[in-house]
């Protein structure tokens, strides 16, 4: 059901019943202010029957009909005088004879003729006299009724007009619903740009401030997309073309020794496709993330071990050294929430690009600090230009003699930021030795 419909069923059901309770409450003040009204009237009037006794000579005198009076009230109303023994003095109708009632005071509803009576009560002050002058109770419905119908018809005639309004109301306030509706239904695929929020009413503009938001979240999956694909495009086209040329030489190699070369080539081809392939589909992964799905408290020494695991078999074979250092007693390494199996890709990311860029025979330290973590390795440093270049998709520093993709610190990154941390180069490490460190630490603590 559309919300202009259910608006309209809405408004169609309780407009009714609350113009139903509203007649029913005006109904019952009505019937207030008549017994009001009677009742002063009642009692007025057996006042002035009682102010009229003194001059009475002779008992059971009807009174005569007021020439002021209509067919309801000769109809409707009686009055009876007793006197001290109880004789009638005076009584107004025939037919309806209200009773004597010595006991009552006051007001007393009496059921006579088949009808419901209100009759009021006076006893002069030396007990000489009792006056009662009653009405019937279908008088002062009928008013109320007829005062009730007065307004009903004009309400049953206005309601259809009301209810047209309101579906009319109802119409326009949905307005800026049905242009947004247009605007969206009006662009095109690629269309992502902001709702313009400034013209929508207050209720619509955090629905267009969230859509507004998804466009960007779109726009940018979009983005990332687009380069991940330009960037694959790019990157792949080298190396299918040097394993097609390197399976032109393994079917023309003549000699044995050729072609156990050439397959050696062609495997180091493969097994580079595989390691490119690999980082693009992780760091394309990574970048469709926006959140960590799990984070819990990192124990870094599984990790580390893992790693180290990962790592050794590249580290023998260029004779290099894996050391970790780990704070002091008593000092935590580095606290952290987060995702162990992600953390274990960054720590072995790092740890394979120093291994394979560190000269052979020398030492790449894993270093834990409260605030930081920090991986090294002896030899050279970097210039200031190259270490500004570390971390960007497909680059990787000249004269590298170690294959590779230049994926591996860009994934780096990525994981970084999602925990919250900085990555950061710089030529040496803290005791002032050479080479090249990659520190991770919290923002606040990235100079």
């Amino acid at each position: 059901m559309s919300l202009q419909r259910r608006l309209l069923v809405y408004l169609l059901l309780c407009a009714p019943i609350v113009w139903v309770i509203a007649l029913v409450a005006s109904a019952d003040r009505a019937r207030h202010e008549v017994n009001e009204l009677f009742d002063t009237e009642i009692i007025r009037l057996t006042r002035q029957v009682q102010a009229t006794l003194v001059g009475l000579q002779s008992p059971g005198q009807p009174l005569p009909p007021s020439p002021m009076g209509g067919e309801a009230d000769l109809r409707d109303l009686a009055i009876a005088v007793w006197d001290r023994q109880g004789r009638l003095l005076l009584v107004d109708r025939e037919g309806v004879q209200l009773p004597r009632r010595t006991d009552n005071a006051g007001f007393v509803d009496l059921t006579l003729d088949g009808g419901t009576w209100r009759v009021y009560y006076l006893h002069s002050p030396q007990g000489e006299w009792l006056v009662a002058a009653g009405q019937r109770e279908h008088e002062r419905d009928e008013l109320v009724w007829n005062l009730v119908g007065s307004q009903l018809l004009p309400w049953l005639l206005v309601l259809p007009v009301l209810l047209l309004a309101m579906a009319w109301a109802v119409r326009q306030a949905l307005a800026p619903v049905r242009a947004l509706t247009a605007e969206l239904q009006g662009r095109g695929a690629d269309d992502l740009q902001p709702v313009p929020a400034s013209h929508a009413p207050g209720e619509l503009q955090p629905l267009v401030g969230a859509m507004n938001g998804l466009f960007a979240r779109i726009e940018d999956t979009l983005a990332r997309e687009r380069r991940f694909t330009a960037d694959a495009a790019h990157e792949l086209r080298t190396p299918l073309a040097v394993l097609r040329l390197q399976w032109d030489v393994l079917r023309r190699a003549a000699h044995y020794d050729e072609r156990l070369q050439a397959e050696a080539r062609l495997g180091a081809g493969l097994d580079r496709m595989d390691r490119l392939v690999t980082q693009m589909l992780a760091l394309a992964r990574l970048e469709a993330t926006d959140h960590l799905a799990q984070a819990q408290p990192v124990d870094w020494e599984p990790l580390v071990a893992q790693v180290m695991g990962d790592v050794l078999p590249l580290a023998e074979r260029r004779h290099i050294e894996l050391a970790c250092d780990w704070p002091p007693d008593g000092q935590p390494a580095l606290p952290l929430q987060g995702d162990a199996g992600l953390l274990a890709v960054l720590l072995r990311n790092l740890v394979d690009n120093a291994v394979r860029y560190a000269p052979e025979g020398s030492t790449v330290t894993l270093r834990f600090a409260p605030d930081r973590l920090l991986v090294h390795n002896a030899g050279p440093g970097l210039p200031a230009e190259t270490l500004a270049h570390l971390g960007e998709r497909f680059h990787r520093v000249d004269g590298q003699a170690e294959s590779g993709s230049g994926l591996g610190l860009s994934i780096v990154q990525r994981i970084a930021a999602l925990h919250g941390l900085v990555l950061r180069y710089r030529s040496g490490d803290e005791g002032g030795a050479g080479g090249v460190t990659a520190e991770l630490s919290p923002p606040f603590n990235a100079a």
